[in-house]
């Protein structure tokens, strides 16, 4: 049986990726998408996601917007910097072309809490995104905590952050509903943050032969991360020359073979003071904090069979280019 899930999107250029992994895979049914704030305003992320689903035919995956702005902060979103780097990875729009679907009526949290009551399967809930859907949900419908088999979670640091010193964006953007749902006490939850998907990088030979492939899906995921290894290039340049991290798409390649990652158990606690480290992931790797684990954390990743895993997966659009 296709393992269900459901992604929790800020469609910019990682989470298209993931998105078309998760609807083109053939051991996934990517059961609905919701969108948030967060890479842009949130009519944008919900624009550039039915983008996506509609380039690589699949338009028929309903998706639902969500919350425009964290839980319990008014301060966010902070203006964007002309020199601001999410705004040169991501930008209000994929280049892709317009969507022709539309989002649907129902709120992205009155779908969760709804999909999650009446569910006969387990889906599998994969925030790539702020988590203020979620815990809007969790607040609203508490029973969730249980009702939701596994959380896979795209988010935090713990060596360097991506936008403070301390702390990646994800986290950063409500750093009020990270701490909500990483103490919710869902049975399972994993996180996926930088120190992995930073291991996990695409080239630009990748992209090539992406584009090579001739799928809707290939040409997409070469266009987008093709853009993200310009920028990075420029501006964060990583450890591999003309590559870039496609965080998200690594939490749906580890529902495909969970492999591609490694993990251990820790405890994960967020910062949510004003100071110099809000936002901040802290994971308890000497165990010092005498609580007791509440995730999985991944620390390294295998890049080679993430890459391997998309460039199966874009290959089988193909049926769908020659429609």
């Amino acid at each position: 049986m296709k393992k269900k899930l459901i992604l929790d999107v800020d469609t910019g250029t990682d989470d298209a990726v993931a998105i078309m992994l998760a609807a083109l895979h053939e051991d996934l049914d990517l059961v609905g998408v919701t969108t948030v704030n967060g890479n842009a305003e949130v009519e944008y992320c919900t624009e550039n996601t039915l983008r996506v689903l509609d380039y690589i035919g699949e338009s028929s995956i309903p998706v639902f917007e969500g919350l425009d702005k964290p839980i319990a902060r008014e301060d966010f979103p902070v203006p964007r910097r002309q020199d601001d780097l999410l705004e040169k990875i991501h930008g209000k729009f994929l280049d892709l072309p317009e969507a022709t679907s539309r989002k649907q009526d129902t709120s992205a949290v009155e779908y969760l809490i709804e999909t999650y009551r009446a569910a006969t399967d387990p889906i599998t809930l994969v925030p790539v995104a702020p988590l203020s859907n979620i815990a809007a949900a969790i607040r609203l419908e508490p029973k969730l905590i249980k009702l939701i088999p596994e959380v896979v979670i795209m988010g935090g640091a713990h060596y360097t952050g991506n936008v403070t010193p301390s702390a990646e964006f994800n986290i950063w953007a409500d750093p009020e509903a990270a701490a909500v749902v990483f103490n919710a006490g869902f049975e399972k939850i994993t996180m996926v943050p930088l120190d992995a998907t930073h291991k996990a990088l695409v080239t630009a030979g990748d992209c090539e032969a992406f584009e090579a492939l001739g799928t809707p899906a290939g040409k997409a995921m070469s266009i987008v991360t093709g853009h993200r290894i310009g920028v990075h290039d420029k501006i964060q340049r990583m450890d591999i020359e003309r590559s870039a991290p496609v965080h998200d798409a690594l939490c749906v390649a580890h529902l495909i073979d969970p492999s591609v990652i490694t993990t251990g158990d820790y405890r994960v606690d967020v910062d949510t003071a004003n100071g110099l480290c809000v936002g901040r992931t802290v994971i308890d790797v000497r165990e010092r904090s005498g609580k007791e684990p509440n995730c999985k954390v991944a620390f390294d990743a295998d890049a080679r069979k993430f890459v391997s895993i998309m460039m199966e997966t874009f290959a089988k659009n193909r049926l769908t280019a020659e429609a």
